[in-house]
């Protein structure tokens, strides 16, 4: 962000800070030490003076971790942060062009500004200027209502401050044309990507809107903007909504608001029963592995997982019929890292199997109606007592198995890193299900049989067929 701001528009109130008194801090500080907190309080205010906002708040902010909590170094910071909130949010967007910003946007600013106002109101409730500095934070937030309960508090306190007058005059006249002016419903409200009403709108530097996730997606292909080809110099993800549009859409256009709403939930949110499908191979449960995204489908699909709930399915084309297979896995991300090309490394751990009951292409993607699917676990008893007799003792071959490879990969470190793995991902044995398919990827198997071992409803015989493949593959099996 730049050094130096020059705002246009006046806030009401916050012409000036406060000067930090001199006096004594008896034991709770030594003299250097407070000396140095009056040093810095004259730097800050120096700074805010002369509209070095930034430098501003940094002194504010080192004050702060000095003597937390004082009212005059939040006011001050507060006040630094309402100023530059205004100036951003006054800024033309063209001027971004000639003069670029980096930072925070002005929403987070006033946020912070927020959280300021509200600490000093706690502290000093008796005094007008908590009540200035808190109502002109909800108004850079749009927030006139709240803004204009505040203002009441205030007047009460101090009746004739003439700056709760002002923001009182101000937001009555702004609340007055918000609820008598509705505009009416145009294709301006739409976006250009989609055609439909404008959903999280996003406005870039060359002024135009379009919905988050169309930007999101249009920027897998290049990085400038899908209406003049201005080259954008923003992330989709953490740019700010644009608040004021967005307000404007969801008063005056609910019910269509709804829809966009539920619309875009069904996407990020698909809910217990539907699974977005990475297809590419036959994964089992208790597996971690890593993947590397390039598709610009499959980079959508994994913004709006990351959204979400974090989860897919693992799926595979069943070559028998050449569609996709019956049955896939569930993964979760457990850690994402977006690249500077737009790729996606990640890593994912395997958790649940599932039955596709139906699948359909969506924006590119695969997204499939499941039921999640159990083995059918035999009621206490005989029967329950011999599944859990042979889990342990395969359990037991298990460990004696890996020990064994271990032994026979020294030097081989990559072999020696996924026996290791493989070790670390043991479930306990008091879930026979779920170990019988952690047995099953000891083993490298074709995606036909990792495939059967999906289908398979019986424990005991998913652990006799692990077994079976260990001992097939000895010392020489490797590790998917």
């Amino acid at each position: 962000m730049a050094s130096s701001f020059a705002p246009e528009f006046s806030l009401a109130g916050i012409d000036d800070v406060q000067d930090f008194p001199w006096s004594g801090e008896g034991s709770s500080m030594s003299w250097e030490r407070y000396k140095h907190l009056c040093d810095l309080m004259q730097l800050g205010n120096k700074a805010f003076r002369e509209n070095r906002l930034d430098q501003a708040i940094e002194f504010y902010s080192r004050a702060n971790n000095i003597k937390p909590g004082d009212p005059i170094i939040l006011s001050n910071r507060c006040a630094a942060y309402l100023r530059i909130s205004q100036f951003l949010k006054h800024r033309p967007p063209s001027a971004s062009e000639y003069r670029p910003l980096s930072g925070l946007d002005p929403t987070t600013h006033a946020g912070l500004a927020l959280k300021d106002a509200e600490k000093v109101m706690s502290l000093q409730s008796n005094l007008a200027t908590s009540y200035i500095l808190k109502a002109n934070a909800l108004i850079l937030l749009e927030k006139y209502e709240l803004a204009r309960d505040v203002i009441c508090s205030g007047l009460q306190i101090d009746p004739q401050n003439n700056s709760l007058l002002n923001l009182d005059r101000s937001t009555a006249n702004t609340f007055t044309r918000r609820n008598h002016i509705k505009p009416q419903r145009t294709d301006d409200y739409d976006c250009t990507l989609c055609l439909k009403l404008l959903y999280e709108p996003i406005t870039t530097p060359c002024g135009h809107s379009f919905c988050r996730s169309c930007l999101f997606q249009s920027m897998d292909r290049g990085n400038r903007c899908p209406l003049c080809r201005t080259v954008l110099f923003i992330s989709p993800r953490t740019s700010a909504i644009s608040v004021t549009l967005n307000n404007i859409i969801q008063k005056n256009f609910p019910e269509e608001y709804a829809e966009r709403k539920s619309e875009h939930d069904s996407l990020t949110f698909p809910g217990v029963d539907l699974l977005p499908l990475f297809v590419m191979d036959v994964i089992l449960p208790c597996q971690k592995f890593q993947l590397n995204i390039f598709e610009p489908r499959y980079r959508l699909m994994v913004r709006r997982i990351m959204e979400g709930n974090r989860r897919m399915g693992m799926a595979v084309i069943d070559s028998s019929s050449g569609s996709i297979a019956d049955y896939a896995c569930e993964v979760e991300i457990t850690d994402c890292e977006p690249l500077p090309d737009g790729r996606f490394f990640l890593e994912v751990e395997s958790r649940r199997r599932c039955h596709i009951i139906r699948n359909w292409d969506q924006d590119g993607y695969r997204i499939a109606e499941v039921e999640w699917v159990e083995d059918s676990y035999p009621p206490e008893g005989a029967e329950r007592d011999d599944l859990l007799d042979m889990t342990n003792k395969a359990a037991a071959f298990a460990r004696q198995w890996i020990k064994d490879a271990q032994e026979a990969a020294q030097g081989d470190r990559i072999r020696l890193a996924e026996l290791f793995k493989a070790e670390g991902m043991m479930p306990t044995t008091r879930d026979p299900e779920r170990f019988s398919f952690w047995l099953a990827t000891l083993t490298n198997r074709r995606p036909s049989e990792r495939l059967d071992l999906l289908r398979i409803r019986d424990t005991k015989e998913r652990i006799r067929r692990a077994l079976l493949y260990m001992k097939a593959e000895e010392q020489g099996c490797r590790l998917q």
